[in-house]
């Protein structure tokens, strides 16, 4: 589990520091590494019961995971509001 705590934490920081570089915060790459890594955090999170941190990067997750099918939405020529 250190593993995937560990691979988790890296992908988000790897995201933040991308952007922080200039790498467009919604790209697929920033979004990607996001959702992974938050959500790989928030089932550790889940499962020994912290839920401070569940709160935090479940929102994490749920944001990046949104945004990633809105992004994906609109770059195939679908508005982002239709259902």
């Amino acid at each position: 589990m250190l593993v995937v705590e560990m691979s988790g934490a890296a992908m988000v920081l790897l995201a933040f520091v991308l952007t922080q570089r200039g790498v467009p915060p919604r790209s697929l790459l920033i979004l990607l590494l996001n959702a992974v890594g938050a959500g790989a955090l928030s089932v550790i999170a889940l499962l020994e019961e912290r839920w401070g941190f569940l709160l935090l990067e479940g929102s994490w997750t749920l944001v990046a995971l949104v945004t990633l099918w809105l992004t994906l939405r609109v770059r195939r020529g679908r508005p982002a509001h239709a259902g």
